[in-house]
């Protein structure tokens, strides 16, 4: 079968056929994320989906909802395939979540591909034929990927532009146009192929649109390559970071019960020599542990900061995260608490604080809370009440060091809130624990989402997971050390120096701005042609 005919049986499918070519198209576009990033899967997916598109040109408003229903399929096929692993989060605790599995794993991505859905409808809206289509997906899908990324708290995982963001050439784009301008580039470039069924009268020469992709594509990766090969890391004097990653289970993270245990366990691997020529501790100057370290409020428990002064020597501090108590209610009884980073010195005073600002629904709050607590329904931390908000991004103050911007858990993908526009920091540290997930895709796909803002901001990351992947990223995303996923251990190594603030760092989303605006003039200009 030739791709003429191939085309038009897809153009021509309909009812449950339709759908379900839909759902395997997205399904497999899966396959262009972390771990596998078999990006090139796209050029076969998402021409399937301009040809769906294509197909929908028939009913009210141009065929717009025939196309939104199309889209809805590819979209829930693609996040089932992307995020199948949430679920692994609701069997932590089976007896009390398990039950919400079904929910969650076809519950999210149903939500999500109504995203997808707005974008192919109203891409549909302004369809035309030949390749001036490929533009229309472009425009609408990157819009709705960017609402997808801010509606209602947001969730811009796994959006588009990651798929170009491997091999790490390719992912030095996101130095010059962020992930949202790597978005509009992927879906304009791997769309292209739909063009080379179309007819001649519609496009002669439909050979050029896959070209100029290509050419677009070798343009990025020429551009990564080069800034690869003329810039060398560098590293700060006097700073030696140890990453601790204790492999923790999640029914010990959260039981208080196990507090002994889970304290000695952080001290006895953070003081481990890591070699012949390690002495242990005591010639770091920079140790870390990963998000919510411990089952108890760690401002409480006077003999665990005890513990931390005894083992950091002098000039050693300590980065982690850890639960910090709200204000007691009336009843003296503390019922909200922050998801906090600390900074504490060796003769365990905390010299700073920061409290995470972008929380995760369901996962450290429930909305619409009253509504879910007359269901019986909790967080999946179980904190009682939800976890609180910080008010704001900051960076903290860390001695010998520079400014270090904290990141908890998946504050590190929301590509425009990463840094604060008046206070750049030096580093980035991600403190996280991806252990809810299990040995699953989700932990890659969150580090690899992390590396990339460290290209767009050009700022080194330093990210300790409690089950992986914890690592030490350079300002152009190159690995200088790191642990694997699922493994105790420690992680030994020095801190990059941040470069000059990237055109992204600089400009933020203006590039995207012009892209879209452009492929509109380009689209409407065509249209009046017609």
């Amino acid at each position: 079968m030739n791709i003429t005919r191939f085309a038009h049986s897809v153009v021509l499918a309909f009812g449950w056929k339709r759908a379900a070519i839909a759902f395997v198209a997205g399904a497999a576009s899966a396959l262009a994320m972390a771990p596998i990033n078999a990006w090139p899967v796209l050029f076969l997916t998402f021409p399937i989906f301009v040809w769906l598109i294509d197909g929908s040109a028939t009913g009210r408003f141009g065929g717009a909802g025939s196309a939104a229903v199309a889209g809805w399929c590819f979209g829930f096929g693609y996040f089932v395939a992307g995020l199948y692993w949430i679920g692994y989060a609701f069997l932590v605790d089976a007896k009390t979540f398990g039950w919400l599995l079904p929910f969650a794993v076809a519950g999210l991505p149903a939500y999500l591909a109504i995203f997808t859905a707005l974008g192919a409808g109203i891409a549909r809206l302004i369809w035309l034929r030949g390749p001036h289509r490929i533009l229309a997906l472009a425009v609408a899908l990157t819009a709705a990927e960017w609402l997808r990324g801010h509606a209602l708290s947001g969730f811009p995982w796994n959006t588009f532009g990651y798929a170009i963001t491997q091999p790490l050439a390719l992912a030095q784009g996101a130095a010059l146009i962020g992930v949202w301008g790597l978005t509009f580039i992927a879906i304009a470039v791997f769309a292209t192929p739909a063009v080379l069924a179309d007819e001649a009268i519609d496009t002669p020469r439909p050979w050029r649109a896959p070209v100029l992709g290509l050419m677009v594509l070798a343009a990025i990766g020429g551009y990564g390559g080069t800034r690869l090969a003329s810039r060398h890391t560098e590293f700060l004097p006097q700073v030696k970071l140890r990453i601790m990653q204790p492999n923790l289970q999640q029914d010990e993270k959260f039981n208080y019960s196990a507090k002994a245990s889970v304290i000695n366990r952080y001290l006895k691997l953070s003081d481990r020599s890591t070699g012949p020529q390690s002495t242990g501790i005591s010639d770091v100057t920079h140790l870390i542990w990963p998000e919510s370290a411990f089952p108890f409020f760690l401002t409480r428990e006077p003999d665990a900061l005890g513990q931390i002064a005894d083992l950091l020597p002098e000039g050693t501090v300590l980065v982690t995260g850890a639960i910090r108590a709200g204000e007691p209610e009336p009843n003296g009884r503390v019922e909200r608490a922050y998801n906090s980073a600390y900074v504490i010195d060796h003769s365990g005073a905390i010299l700073s604080i920061y409290d995470k600002v972008h929380l995760v629904p369901f996962g450290e709050y429930l909305p619409f809370e009253t509504f879910f607590n007359r269901l019986g329904l909790l967080s999946l931390t179980k904190q009682r009440g939800g976890f609180l908000a910080g008010d704001r991004r900051r960076a903290m103050e860390v001695p010998r060091a520079p400014k270090a911007l904290p990141l908890i858990c998946y504050e590190v993908i929301f590509p425009e809130d990463v840094v604060p526009p008046d206070a750049r920091p030096g580093w980035l540290i991600n403190l996280t624990n991806d252990g809810w997930f299990g040995i699953s895709s989700g932990p890659y796909q969150h580090f690899q989402q992390a590396r990339v803002q460290a290209i767009a901001q050009g700022l080194p990351l330093v990210r300790a997971a409690n089950t992986g992947i914890s690592a030490v990223v350079d300002p152009f995303g190159r690995i200088v050390r790191s642990l694997p996923l699922g493994v105790e251990g420690l992680l030994d190594a020095p801190l990059p120096r941040a470069i000059a603030p990237t055109i992204y760092a600089r400009i933020g989303d203006w590039p995207l701005i012009v892209f879209m605006a452009a492929g509109l003039l380009l689209v409407a200009r065509a249209r009046l042609r017609k």
